[in-house]
């Protein structure tokens, strides 16, 4: 059974195609999927209205209490997980951990998860130049236009050791399945 902690920051870009995605993996393999919420990831599940099905399908998620509670940094220093996902990831988050700073439980998580050598693959939604779109609640496209601090700041995660940005959310399906297929 593959281990897997699995972050949700306060980004609604692709979060519904992020929870899709988190679904159909967890009824296609033999998966432990942990989720951890920061506190503007449970108001963005809220928001979109995907909190409640969160909560049936991965019974024994959590919210951020604080940067070190749930004790999430413990558990993968113990061994417990065999990955670290975070997706997505808003701005902040993204700028957070390219500067190394650990004061949320999501940024300390990967901070701790390099530390341990636990695998860490990240999805910051702001990395290329231009604009994207993305869909609201209500169902409404908007138009959001890229910053080059953020953009910069991605590029900085690309570089940092023991972490694997994901050009795509798709790319999430891939990485389950070689852990899946070569757990070492």
């Amino acid at each position: 059974m593959l281990r897997i902690a699995w972050g949700i920051t306060g980004c609604g870009d692709q979060i519904e195609e992020t929870f899709t995605i988190m679904k159909d993996l967890s009824d296609r393999y033999d998966l432990d999927v942990r989720v951890y919420l920061s506190k503007n990831g449970e108001l963005v599940m809220k928001w979109y209205k995907l909190w409640h099905e969160l909560k049936k399908k991965f019974p024994k998620s959590k919210v951020e209490i604080g940067a070190n509670s749930p004790f999430i940094a413990g558990e993968m220093q113990m061994g417990k997980f065999d990955l670290f996902l975070l997706c997505p990831m808003s701005a902040n988050t993204t700028a957070k951990i390219a500067y190394g700073i650990a004061d949320s439980l999501l940024t300390n998580a990967v901070s701790q998860a390099a530390k341990a050598k636990l695998p860490i693959y990240l999805y910051p939604a702001d990395q290329y130049e231009g604009s994207i779109s993305t869909i609201l609640p209500d169902g409404k496209q908007l138009t959001l236009y890229m910053r080059d601090v953020d953009i910069e700041n991605s590029n900085r995660l690309k570089q940092m050791q023991g972490v694997t940005v994901l050009e795509q959310i798709k790319e999430i399906r891939d990485v389950i399945k070689r852990h899946v297929e070569d757990p070492n």
